[in-house]
Parts: structure tokens; C-alpha cells; sequence
């Protein structure tokens, strides 16, 4: 069922599989800082809000506030916020315009779409822009002739994806012939060679989807102890400095908001997971862009508001 709790001209939307009690709407109304709870099935007036197809992050961490307070049962919690008749500016790939909030507001009616069946790998390729060699193409078709059958294009499209250059690095992998001579190293090889001749104070590259070089001698100040509630104490400590590059340019573009903060959780992830542990102190963010001299600009470059 859905239930509402209103505050000024925002209204929270919880998901929960029972009624509530009083002591569950006290805590969600402290929760949601004095929040009313509207004893109703729908609010009716204008409201701008989160797609219904996508959970928000927000909604994530609000449900684990809610079982971490104890109350179970609270599947998504979205916030909306009511505008004017002549109102409507939103981002339309994150937000729609609700024209009451309802028990189905979350609710989506999908019919699930046929299976469909690929005749023409070459032209689907070019249809789709999937950016598959034709060494690529012809090894989908012989596939298609073991298996004895015609590929989805479920099928066609996660091969795309999977054996990209972006995950599978096929041009730094492989192998380069120039005027007919085969090269000793490949691209990532000829990278690499840089840090083996000359390791200096490396600890650890290319070995995690971050690299680590020796750093100064710090002065840290933490608690004394990490397991239990402790007295805060300075400690002198070695220092490992964390190196990373996080590719996002097209996500950036497309979406520079959230586009680069994507690209920022990718940086925190992987120097977080890096080796054995570590404590963030300072990060970096760093990007390079080219000119392209485009005559006109692209789709998602136009304004939306």
C-alpha cells in the first residue's frame, strides 16, 4: 500500500506491505522532519517526482534508514514536490509530471515484448550501431549456424557490449602488424614497460583498477583504537598515495550532473577497493576535452528547460 506524509509543498511517498501503527507513523513523521501524515488514499493536485521505472538513490538509502530505525516492511520511499498549473519545468530523464499521487504511483503495467529473432546480423548491426568488425558479424553467423538457430537481439546486443573496446581493450590488447611486420609489444605492453624499467617508488600498478605509489611520512589523527569507541590520538604513519583515471567523457556530456558524479563513485570505488583497505583523505578530478567544431550540436545538448 502507499502512504503519504506532507510537509509544506513536498510530499513523501512510502511503500510498505502493511497498515501502519502509531508508533510507526511517529517515527516516519520525525523521519520526515514533522512531516503530516494524510490519512488518504491520493493527493490530488500537480506533482513533479522521480520516475516510477527507477528506484532513486535517495530511495535506496531512505528504505535502510527505515529498517536501520526498525520498521520493516518499506519497500521505496520517493519525495514530490507540488507546482503550479503553468509549472512544469523538470528533467524528463529522471522526473515526470504526476497529476495526482495515487496507490499507483509506483505501479507499472509492462506487457513483456516478443522474442525477436534476428534474419540479418549485418544490417542489425548498422540498424543498432553496435560497432561490430566484420570478423565480429561473421562470428556471430557462424554461431548462429552451430547452434542451428537465429540469434535475439537480446543476444546480438550483450555480445556488443560485452566484447567492446571499452571492456575488452582490443585495440591496446592486440596484436599490431605494420607494413607487414608483427610488433614485439602491444599498446598496453608498451604502457606498462614505463613503470617496469623505471619502478621507482611504485608499490602497485596494473594489477587493480587503481595504482599506489609510496608517500610521505603523516602525522594522522584518529582514535587509538578501530574495533571500539576510543580516545582520538596523533600517529605517525607511512603513507601509500592512490593513483586512478576514471573515464566518463560521454556520460558527462550527456548528463554532465550526474554523468560526472557517476564518473566520481567510480573513482571512490575502486581506490576504496584497491589492495587491502584504505582511508579517504583528498581526491582529485581531472578533465580532458577536445574541440570537436561541430556545426550543430548534438540532441542531448539542447536545452530541456
Amino acid at each position: 500500500m502507499i502512504i503519504f506524509f506532507e510537509k509544506e509543498n513536498k510530499v513523501s511517498v512510502v511503500e510498505i506491505d502493511h497498515k501502519i501503527d502509531s508508533q510507526e507513523q511517529l517515527k516516519l513523521e520525525w523521519l520526515f522532519d514533522g512531516a503530516r501524515f494524510l490519512n488518504r488514499d491520493k493527493v490530488s493536485a500537480k506533482f513533479v517526482g522521480p520516475r516510477r521505472e527507477m528506484i532513486s538513490p535517495w530511495s535506496t538509502n531512505a528504505v535502510e534508514i527505515t529498517q536501520n530505525m526498525g520498521l520493516t516492511g518499506i519497500t521505496r520511499i520517493e519525495e514530490f514536490f507540488a507546482v503550479a498549473e503553468n509549472d512544469s519545468k523538470f528533467d524528463p530523464m529522471l522526473e515526470e509530471l504526476y497529476s495526482e499521487l495515487n496507490q499507483e504511483i509506483f505501479f507499472i503495467e509492462q506487457v513483456q515484448e516478443p522474442v525477436i529473432l534476428i534474419d540479418d546480423i549485418k544490417a542489425f548491426n548498422q540498424k543498432e550501431a553496435l560497432a561490430l568488425s566484420d570478423e565480429e558479424v561473421e562470428y556471430l553467423e557462424d554461431l548462429s549456424k552451430r547452434l542451428n538457430r537465429k540469434l535475439t537481439d537480446s543476444e546480438v546486443f550483450g555480445f556488443s557490449q560485452v566484447n567492446s573496446e571499452h571492456c575488452r581493450h582490443k585495440i591496446f590488447n592486440g596484436t599490431f602488424i605494420i607494413d607487414g611486420e608483427e610488433q614485439q609489444m602491444s599498446l598496453f605492453q608498451m604502457i606498462k614497460k614505463t613503470s617496469n624499467v623505471n619502478p621507482n617508488r611504485i608499490v602497485s600498478a596494473y594489477k587493480d583498477n587503481v595504482a599506489f605509489v609510496e608517500g610521505p611520512e603523516a602525522e594522522q589523527f584518529a582514535p587509538k583504537t578501530q574495533d571500539k569507541a576510543d580516545f582520538f590520538e596523533n600517529k605517525k604513519i607511512d603513507t601509500v598515495l592512490s593513483l586512478k583515471a576514471e573515464t566518463h567523457n560521454f556520460p558527462t556530456t550527456v548528463e554532465p550532473f550526474n554523468g560526472a558524479a557517476t564518473g566520481s563513485g567510480g573513482e571512490i570505488r575502486d581506490r576504496m577497493a584497491g589492495g587491502t583497505g584504505s582511508i579517504p583523505m583528498a581526491g582529485t578530478a581531472v578533465y580532458m576535452t577536445s574541440y570537436p567544431r561541430l556545426e550543430n550540436n548534438r540532441n542531448w545538448e539542447n536545452n530541456i528547460s
